[in-house]
């Protein structure tokens, strides 16, 4: 009896709150919206996607999206759309593999305007449980409130893993197993710096990356689809200001080598071809199938020498044998971006094995400042590569991973306002077409990013929540005990 009077309320409130499109003008155009929806391709299990109107003149704002089938949904407010969740779902389910059609309506000062209607396609291909990031200001020398965060893509629940509140520091380079949280890697820079490692779901670790023989502390990490090896790179960094120019920043690599953890001997293994002091080496990634290792890597400047626009880093490969944790004796070129005077930085495999996205940037492997930044698709099958116009903006592309299905890219862009970045989507399908681009939905976009002035930084995709205790993890990092990587150099298994 409770439910129904509740129902009731709900539904009175609704039709008090609403009025009536009446006497609107028809317009010939598409609405301006905030974020933009118009012609996107979406998964089937996404959270609703609310909009306002690009404009802040709109006194309210009107929405009904239909099926060829009759069912329709409607929703009315001040400021933006709010879809009803269980109705939004039930809708998506009924339209698998076929279009939606949403007619926008806006009252200003002078009535009501109806736009003409645009499309939202409905894919089969589903997306993971959600999403986890960084939240962090978008300054260049100290930080202050950040945190990890995890979001459900099939509502508006976020949850905060843990925030640097609970210690002194910072956190960053978190990183999944294909997106499986049970397999975890966090890093945590400051004075009480540790690389804190789960596998399985077990016990938290907390390890001290750094040793007498390698440049640092281990940062960029990838696990191998085994979950037995995770690779990392180590860089001695440096960052200069730009006294001219559209890029505020540069950071930059002085040195960098790779290696990689066998989680189970509890050993770093080191090749003398992915530590050489004349290449600087970096974001490395395993292959879908773990028998490769693809990198970053650039010649490195003369000393003293700081002409940053002349680092231009190639896209490389070499052979790992996963069984006995050896490297192949030969490095491959798989992207010879030198050739083009451009850089690639983020390779990241789909993990069915037939794409590879990086990112394309004029100079330097920290694109994630450089707005002439881009998404590109390699065919691994073809070894063609085409830039993803459909996805890219006049903006800032960056940091971006797979769904665990390689339907679903998600990425970072700059593209709404220059500074921040923010979480986009694209469809990628089985030949490589790729969708029109859609924001992160929230339910009340304009001030939900007009009053979260955080960046989006690390986007990754996860499968399931990550049951990650923030306070048992924030005891392990304010503990001093940290365990100790091992070493093994490793030689070609051609020698």
């Amino acid at each position: 009896m409770k439910r129904v009077l509740y129902l009731l309320l709900s539904v009175l409130l609704f039709f008090a709150c609403t009025e009536t499109v009446s006497d609107a003008k028809l317009e010939k155009i598409q609405p301006r919206i905030y974020p933009d929806y118009l012609g996107v391709t979406i998964p089937v299990n996404i959270a609703p996607l609310n909009f306002c109107m690009t404009d802040e003149e709109a006194l309210r704002i009107d929405a009904v999206i239909t099926d060829r089938h009759g069912h329709s949904l409607h929703s009315q407010g001040k400021e933006s759309v709010d879809f009803d969740l269980d109705d939004w779902r039930t809708l998506l389910g009924q339209n698998r593999e076929d279009s939606l059609s949403v007619t926008v309506s806006a009252k200003y000062a002078d009535g009501w305007h109806t736009y003409r209607p645009f499309s939202i396609y409905v894919s089969t291909d589903s997306i993971d449980y959600g999403i986890c990031y960084r939240l962090i200001e978008p300054g260049y020398e100290v930080w202050s409130k950040m945190g990890i965060y995890e979001r459900n893509l099939s509502s508006f629940d976020e949850r905060a893993l843990i925030e640097n509140t609970q210690f002194e520091g910072c956190v960053n380079c978190h990183s999944f197993n294909r997106g499986n949280p049970a397999d975890m890697s966090l890093h945590i820079r400051g004075p009480h710096g540790a690389t804190l490692l789960r596998k399985d779901n077990g016990p938290i670790t907390a390890y001290n990356t750094k040793t007498d023989q390698t440049l640092g502390f281990c940062v960029y990490p990838y696990w191998h689809p085994s979950g037995r090896y995770i690779a990392y790179s180590t860089n001695s960094t440096s960052q200069l200001f730009h006294s001219a120019g559209s890029n505020r920043v540069e950071v930059f690599d002085t040195a960098s080598d790779l290696q990689i953890y066998d989680i189970e001997k509890n050993e770093l293994l080191l090749s003398p071809l992915l530590k050489q002091d004349s290449v600087y080496e970096t974001y490395p990634v395993f292959s879908a199938d773990g028998r490769s290792l693809y990198f970053c890597a650039a010649r490195a400047l003369p000393k003293d020498s700081y002409q940053l626009d002349s680092i231009h880093y190639n896209l490389y490969r070499i052979d790992f044998d996963l069984s006995i944790g050896n490297f192949g004796s030969r490095i491959d070129t798989i992207v010879d971006a030198e050739a083009q005077h451009k850089s690639v930085s983020f390779p990241r495999p789909s993990y069915d094995g037939r794409f590879l996205c990086y990112t394309l940037s004029d100079y330097g492997q920290f694109s994630i400042w450089h707005h002439e930044a881009d998404l590109y698709l390699l065919d691994l099958s073809t070894g063609e590569v085409r830039p993803m116009t459909e996805a890219n903006s006049d903006d800032t592309e960056s940091f971006h991973n797979w769904s665990t299905n390689s339907r679903w890219l998600l990425f970072s862009s700059r593209r709404d306002d220059g500074l921040f970045t923010r979480p986009y989507f694209c469809h990628v399908d089985a030949k490589g077409v790729v969708s029109k681009a859609f924001m992160l939905p929230q339910r009340n976009p304009r001030s939900f990013y007009r009053e979260r002035f955080f960046s989006f930084n690390v986007p990754d995709f996860i499968i399931s929540p990550t049951r990650f205790d923030g306070y048992k993890a924030s005891r392990i990092i304010n503990d001093e005990y940290r365990k100790n990587f091992g070493i093994r150099k490793t030689s070609s298994k051609d020698d």
